[in-house]
């Protein structure tokens, strides 16, 4: 890279690093430093003393007057602040990272799990964007939980609730460390996965668009969600779940247009494996992957931002195997306690000794006589074992020996536990095996002496003084806290009693031992504390409020006039459907508070107003007992169209119904893709995935659609993925509604003229016809009822008209459903698709209380012969009844299938084979019933292919007589 220079604004063991690896390429490599704190500077050809490593301005000035092109940020600090990316490639300095729109993506891990989602990537389930405490509260009704921060990672705003009890507290200090860490304090939720392992996979990419992943690491070996030790590539991951994960990362990787290095993380259990973050920068444990691989990820890192491609680096392609085994180990400066809890050490390093040998590396800034400040990171030293031709084990054992042979004296080290750890086997099970096994510390035991002084349990920056003097205090009461290895830590009040005096200011550093309150009469009685503010628990705050009234805004009983428009029509409203499907109580929105996605052009009162839900209203419920998804477009907003948040928010739902294999109901009126939501940077919306996670549901999950009105364009492309379609009178079905046809040059017609049930009842898109939306809701709850199983409440018809239903007379034509009505219970015959392929009736029945799917061929018409569309009728039904685990009953009473010229004309020959290809694929029992004739390819073909592949194969008196 010739004379270039680059700033490397970073300290410690990461900043030697990176200014290493920038000489080695030819580089003037410049170091920044705060005071005080100047270990790493001897590897830097040039120093500037800056405020501190967060200072934005600092840094570009430093930059500026080193004549630096080029700025690297390390890890942490400003390393992914997308406004600090801009604010360099604005002072033409090159920010040596992904670019700006990455990093706010991956900056936010709300926008990096809908990409993780719109990108096909399984994701835990969790709430969306910054989430309320009270939103928090409902989500752990479901489950333990685990708190993050929004922006940021490092296991920094983190903490697992299981109790509602708990919640508060934590909130409030992972909100606190993410301001801290961050600069951001928004949290959200996602649920406590336990038992799994953290995986994750090294991408990179360049500027062309290319992107490969370096293999991936074990990251499980953690302690309160900060890694101890890494290994690569994952010990003992599946070679099938290997390659979906590294598949997945890619996915994601493409999507999000990732240049330089990105680490995708995952938490994988067994087969299954979710998304959780993804870190758009260096890894602290990208060592590891440089031994196996042999790729030096900041000379990679350089070279990509000084322009260079993957193909230039010699990267583009799949990468070569792994090189046998690296185990990396975090030493840090600490003292641990008796109950786990971990303090971070200061002081002066009096000796310093580290390990050597083949297979053996030591990143470290460090060496005798550094002082150890508790104001950063106390991670003192990086011990990385390879063993280029053995597995973990021996990369293990290497790396137990070398941290044996490290010595530091002057502060506590953690190098027992990483050595206790490494011993341990298959320490990388699962994220909790260190909590689980590691012996805490019984040294450094910190308590109140006996003169009621509170002393610093940890060396650290007090960021909160929360007593005054004079001011009484119970027992366990919050004092200070106290910012350590950014996490922030309550230190209370270890009885009750009285101020006496606070010794420590916000913004000060304290060492570990140092009295921070001394307390007056700490064996006093606890009635001197005056009683806590009780609140009022019928007062409703202003935030609550707020919350109801938005809420409010979108019920039917606050939108008067679009609810009478509804009526007078003769319909009724999507919450009216919704309610009356879902069993009484048990409907839970997604997604109330969203609007449309026109902030641009209209105002927010307006859109509040105007556009509750956006158009959709979507949630889950239960329907005859069973959780269900429902999705109801509401045309009473912007026609029912569909618009960018409306389209997420089916995503989030289909998702749901996916990883939950919950049935989907969906109310489909409205007029197709909305054109005027303005909040977005997309053109033509291509990426949007609804479609495509509709389709995947089919045969996973039972599909209800239900149309009424007009339903056009992209309401009709999700109608026609599901199983059913349910349609009253009015409805008009098209994949373009009226303007799209005009657009088109292919005329002008009325909405009516489109795809009336007149034409959709015949040609098979529409199900099951009915009166009105009540009865389509209804034949919805009835259909689904098959899938829920077994009834004890059944009534069988009586039997002796069976003994009639097939005429004695083997040419007299008879109507088949005197059969299927004999012979399934009471009530229970739910026929499909009755106007299309006559020639053959498919229908859902229950017999014994036992719902099955149930074909019979049609004497009635052509003399029972099967048609193009009978056999696509009859091949679909099979496919349905087989996903669903329906056995299947086949009645059989035909000559064949139709033939001659008139039939050929319609392509018979792959529609009848079809039904061969579907019946040879059944998993579900098929039992044949020969009512009368069984003849020919048309017969074997409604037997699953042959009179041998039916569970049993019976015969009606009438059967086989001349």
């Amino acid at each position: 890279m010739g004379s270039a220079a680059v700033l490397v604004a970073n300290r410690g063991e990461i900043a030697v690093r990176v200014l290493r690896a920038a000489s080695e390429a030819g580089m003037r490599a410049v170091a920044v430093h705060a005071e005080g704190d100047e270990a790493h500077v001897r590897a830097a050809d040039e120093a500037v003393a800056v405020a501190g490593y967060l200072d934005a301005d600092a840094l570009l000035a430093a930059a500026r007057r080193t004549g630096c092109g080029f700025l690297h940020p390390g890890y942490g600090f400003l390393s992914e602040n997308a406004d600090f990316a801009r604010r360099c490639a604005r002072a033409g300095i090159v920010f040596v990272g992904p670019s700006p729109e990455v990093l706010e993506v991956f900056g936010d891990k709300a926008r990096a799990r809908d990409l993780a989602v719109a990108a096909g990537v399984p994701v835990l389930p969790g709430t969306r964007g910054a989430t309320t405490q009270a939103e928090a509260r409902d989500f752990l009704a479901g489950g333990p939980l685990m708190i993050k921060a929004v922006a940021g990672g490092g296991g920094r705003g983190m903490r697992v609730v299981r109790r509602a009890g708990e919640l508060a507290e934590a909130w409030e200090r992972c909100a606190s460390e993410a301001e801290a860490a961050f600069g951001r304090g928004e949290l959200y939720v996602e649920r406590l996965l336990e038992g799994a392992r953290h995986v994750e996979v090294q991408i990179i990419g360049d500027a062309t668009g290319a992107v490969t992943h370096l293999w991936d690491r074990d990251c499980s070996a953690q302690r309160r969600h900060q890694k101890l030790i890494e290994i690569a590539p994952a010990p003992e991951l599946p070679d099938a779940v290997r390659q979906e994960i590294l598949d997945s990362a890619l996915r994601l990787a493409r999507a999000a247009g990732c240049t330089s290095l990105v680490t995708v993380e995952f938490l994988v259990r067994g087969d299954a494996f979710h998304f959780i973050e993804a870190n758009p920068r260096l890894q602290v444990e990208h060592t590891v992957t440089e031994e196996v691989t042999g790729v030096d990820l900041v000379a990679a890192q350089l070279g990509l931002a000084a322009g260079r491609t993957l193909e230039d680096l010699g990267l583009a392609g799949p990468p070569a195997p792994p090189r046998g085994c690296a185990v990396q180990a975090r030493v840090y400066a600490e003292t641990a306690g008796p109950d786990g809890s971990v303090r971070p050490s200061a002081g002066r390093l009096t000796r310093f000794d580290v390990p050597a040998g083949p297979g053996i590396r030591v990143d470290t800034a460090a060496r005798t006589g550094t002082e150890v400040d508790a104001r950063y990171d106390p991670l003192l030293a990086k011990v990385v074992a390879h063993v280029p031709g053995g597995g973990v084990e021996a990369a293990c054992a290497r790396a137990r020996r070398a941290l044996g042979e490290f010595t530091v004296e002057g502060v506590r080290t953690g190098l027992g536990l990483l050595r206790e750890v490494l011993a341990r086997p298959r320490f990388w099970a699962h994220t909790q095996v260190v909590a689980e096994h590691a012996r805490p510390g019984a040294e450094d035991v910190t308590g109140r002496p006996a003169d009621g002084t509170v002393p610093a349990p940890m060396s650290g920056t007090v960021v909160s003084v929360d007593v005054s003097p004079g001011e009484p205090v119970g027992a366990g009461q919050q004092l200070l806290v106290i910012e350590a290895m950014k996490m922030e830590h309550v230190v209370r009040a270890p009885g009750a009693g009285v101020v006496d005096a606070v010794h420590a200011r916000v913004g000060a550093t304290v060492g570990e031992g140092r009295v921070l309150v001394t307390l007056d009469g700490v064996s006093g009685s606890p009635a001197q504390v005056a009683p806590a503010d009780v609140a009022d628990p019928d007062h409703v705050r202003a935030d609550l409020a707020e919350a109801l009234r938005r809420h409010a805004a979108g019920l039917d009983e606050h939108r008067p006039e679009a609810v009478a428009g509804r009526h007078a029509s003769g319909r009724r409203t999507a919450r009216e459907n919704i309610g009356d499907l879902c069993d009484p109580g048990t409907f839970t929105e997604f997604g109330a508070l969203a609007i449309a996605a026109q902030r641009h052009r209209r105002s927010l009162e307006d859109l509040i107003r105007s556009t509750p839900a956006d158009g959709m209203v979507t949630g889950t419920g239960r329907i005859g007992g069973a959780p269900c998804v429902v999705m109801s477009y509401d045309y009473t907003v912007l026609a029912g169209t569909q618009g960018l948040n409306n389209h997420r928010k089916a995503d989030r739902m289909l998702h749901l119904a996916a990883e939950r294999r919950l049935p989907v109901v969906l109310f489909a009126e409205g007029g197709g893709g909305r054109p005027g939501d303005t909040d977005t940077a997309s053109v033509a919306g291509l990426h949007v995935p609804t479609f495509h996670r509709m389709g995947r549901l089919s045969g996973l999950v039972p599909l209800v659609g239900i149309a009424s009105g007009r339903c056009f364009a992209g309401n009709a492309a999700l109608l026609g993925c599901c199983d059913v379609v349910i349609a009253t009178p009015e409805a008009t079905i098209g994949m373009g509604g009226p303007a799209m046809i005009e657009g088109g040059g292919l005329g002008v017609y009325r909405p009516e003229e489109v795809g009336p049930l007149s034409v959709q009842v015949p040609n098979g898109v529409v199900d099951i016809a009915v009166a009105d939306e009540a009865e389509a809701v209804t034949t919805a709850r009835r259909y689904l009822s098959y899938f829920q199983g077994r009834r004890e409440d059944w009534e069988a018809p009586d039997q002796r008209p069976l003994r009639h239903a097939v005429p004695e007379n083997r040419r007299r034509a008879y109507d088949v459903r005197a059969v299927i009505d004999g012979l399934a219970d009471t009530g229970s015959v739910l026929e499909l698709r009755p106007a299309f392929g006559v020639g053959v009736l498919t229908c859902l029945v229950r017999i014994g209380g036992r719902p099955l799917g149930l074909i019979a061929s049609n004497p009635g018409h052509l003399g029972g012969a099967i048609d193009r569309d009978a056999a696509d009728k009859a091949a679909r039904f099979l496919q349905l009844c087989d996903a669903f685990g329906l056995p299947v009953v086949s009645l059989c009473d035909t000559p064949g299938f139709m033939v001659g010229p008139d039939a050929e004309r319609t392509a018979t020959v792959r529609h009848f084979a079809r039904l061969f290809v579907t019946g040879a694929h059944l998993r579900v029992p098929l039992v044949g019933l020969v009512l009368r004739k069984a003849y020919g390819l048309g017969a074997m073909a409604l037997l699953g292919g042959s009179t041998r592949v039916p569970l049993a194969t019976a015969a009606w008196p009438s059967a086989g007589r001349p």
